[in-house]
């Protein structure tokens, strides 16, 4: 493959994963970790590098559209992203002592968890009307948006607070570790654990998942695992097509976009399973 069709081919599969990742809060990288390393055989570090700015892309241009729609829960996403920071940093420095079956494996796992979990919340739409976390209450994380497929307002209350910080934690390790944006533990966290709309989970995870990988992007850089004739179109291609999902999710329901989370992830998550188990 020349250099001119290989950074075309991957600017528009990166196109393809910037839709896909601001509809279902995964981040690009959850599209361009397994397309990289199994399509053109580039090595997972560079992939990871490459994913975390495709994820910064993404959050770039998802979040805006979000926050303007006030489907974002900024008060929450800048409350978890204490604990996500965190992990994320951990995560960046645990990177180069894991052997790379151990990262593809890793990353296969968490993805069918994440899956199994969402998908048994298919027909649980369900939101609190009352809430008695003492954290959230104090910090008002509770919120509303105008559901535009469903044509009415919609309010909810969050709780769980003391879990999704725990899982914001793990998020965030995970999100270095792998370059896939942590929003594969982001959104169930939110969804499951805390209460809040699939859509507002979605919407809050792409705000966060840009400052998630900033956290870390330095220390690759520092390393050299990010290679520009890699890194740039990934980016481009993303934020354009992250800036096309984000007036998209509106306009679709919240159990479709849980189905669509659902797929993308089983079908990533057995890909790499396949790479770091088998011979």
């Amino acid at each position: 493959m020349t250099p001119l069709l290989f950074v075309v081919s991957l600017a528009l599969i990166s196109v393809a994963a910037g839709v896909l990742g601001s509809l279902v809060g995964l981040g690009g990288g959850v599209v361009i970790v397994p397309v990289l390393t199994l399509v053109y055989g580039v090595n997972i570090r560079l992939a990871i590098g490459a994913s975390i700015v495709s994820v910064i892309a993404t959050s770039s241009g998802a979040a805006a559209a979000y926050v303007r729609e006030r489907m974002t829960n900024l008060r929450a996403g800048m409350f978890l992203e204490v604990a996500t920071t965190t992990g994320a940093v951990s995560g960046a420095y645990l990177a180069t002592l894991l052997p790379e079956r151990f990262l593809f494996a890793f990353f296969g796992v968490v993805l069918a968890y994440s899956s199994v979990i969402t998908y048994r919340k298919r027909h649980e739409d369900h939101l609190l009307t009352v809430s008695h976390d003492r954290i959230a209450n104090y910090f008002n994380l509770h919120g509303s948006y105008y559901d535009a497929a469903e044509g009415r307002e919609i309010t909810y209350k969050v709780a769980g607070t003391r879990l999704g910080l725990f899982l914001m934690y793990i998020a965030g390790l995970v999100s270095a570790l792998l370059g896939i944006g942590s929003g594969a533990l982001k959104v169930p966290a939110m969804d499951s654990a805390m209460h809040l709309p699939m859509k507002v989970s979605t919407a809050t995870s792409n705000f966060m998942i840009g400052v998630t990988a900033a956290a870390s992007a330095g220390v690759y850089f520092i390393r050299g695992q990010i290679d520009p004739i890699i890194a740039a179109p990934v980016a481009a291609g993303v934020l354009l097509g992250a800036t096309f999902g984000a007036r998209v999710l509106g306009r679709i329901t919240s159990r479709t976009i849980r189905l669509l989370f659902v797929g993308v992830l089983v079908i990533i998550s057995l890909e790499m399973l396949q790479k770091g188990l088998l011979p």
